[in-house]
């Protein structure tokens, strides 16, 4: 067996000889495409604006990964220059492992490996990378904080405790994920951001619940100083779900309002409502507007006053026409 492997051996060695090397590099390119699978479009690094020496890149599926490496990660959080190993070490560590849970656990055993080089950058091939999601990130120091609250990881992190709230405080999943894209020089098109905001809505309806509060009806009758009908609700009422509800959701200035519409348009039924067809991250989102909408139309006493707050706090602007 072993006299065989070696006359394989050098018969592979001798048909790469007889390659060109343009050739040898074309194969050995393919053959890192299949076994890394992702290749970079974007590299920046923390360096110049927050003086850490950590890379981070987007890569090149479809849902244009942001990405910190492996090393990065333990230089952010754990202010390591180790290597690689820093990070899974420790989070392998009796305390921290109980901490972090299985979950967490697996998705820092199997970091996304990608090749180095910037796609179109001029050189050699760097070789292998490997990184995680930024989001990661923010998993990992939710849960230290919360192990923290509980008084179980005693004062042997408290310095690790200390770095993930600041982590935390200064960032967000969907923030962090700007901040890589910003630094790696990134600009999403058009249609990347409407599949972004395509996460938000499924493409056949989802059982019926109630979302909207009565609550949030009350009030909308109280500032715009509407008679309830015998049956259903004001005409208003629409454009108002539509402006205050909708629009504004997931700051898409009224994208998965359009997409939802028109999943409802192909699959839905007669009575249908648009958030039948919002997945279950949108209907999260929705529960959240509904009730800051809710909160702002408790405090207002006027119809004026609430659609400053709504122009202000939703929109962002001085003030809008709902006319």
């Amino acid at each position: 067996m072993k006299e065989k492997n070696e006359s394989k051996a050098a018969g592979g060695n001798a048909r790469a000889k007889a390659l060109a090397p343009s050739e040898r590099s074309a194969i050995a390119k393919v053959a890192a495409a299949a076994r890394w699978g992702y290749a970079v479009t974007h590299k920046g690094n923390f360096s110049e604006a927050f003086g850490i020496d950590v890379d981070c890149y987007v890569l090149n599926d479809s849902a244009k990964t942001a990405v910190i490496s492996q090393i990065g990660m333990a230089v952010i959080l754990l202010n390591e220059q180790s290597g690689g190993s820093a990070l899974p070490r420790f989070a392998k560590g009796k305390i921290i492992s109980q901490a972090l849970g299985a979950e967490l656990l697996s998705r820092i055993d199997n970091p996304l490996i990608f090749k180095g080089d910037h796609a179109g950058a001029k050189g050699e091939f760097q070789g292998q990378v490997n990184g995680y999601e930024v989001g990661l990130l923010i998993d990992i120091c939710q849960a230290l904080i919360m192990a923290d609250s509980r008084g179980e990881l005693g004062s042997r992190y408290e310095r690790i405790a200390s770095q993930a709230r600041i982590i935390l405080g200064a960032s967000a999943k969907a923030g962090i994920q700007g901040l890589v894209y910003a630094l790696a020089g990134y600009d999403r098109t058009k249609e990347e951001v409407i599949e972004a905001y395509k996460l938000y809505v499924r493409e056949e309806a989802r059982e019926y619940e109630k979302e909207f509060s009565p609550e949030l009806y009350e009030q909308w009758y109280r500032l715009y100083g509407l008679t309830k009908p015998e049956r259903g609700r004001p005409w208003e009422f629409r454009y108002l779900t539509i402006d205050h509800i909708y629009k504004p959701l997931a700051r898409s200035q009224g994208k998965v309002f359009n997409l939802a519409k028109a999943s409802k348009q192909v699959n839905g039924e007669k009575g249908d409502k648009i958030h039948m067809f919002l997945s279950e991250v949108g209907v999260k989102a929705l529960r959240t507007q509904i009730g800051k909408i809710i909160g702002i139309a408790t405090v207002s006493d006027t119809r004026a006053e609430y659609e400053k707050y709504i122009a202000e706090k939703i929109y962002g602007q001085q003030s809008l026409d709902f006319n």
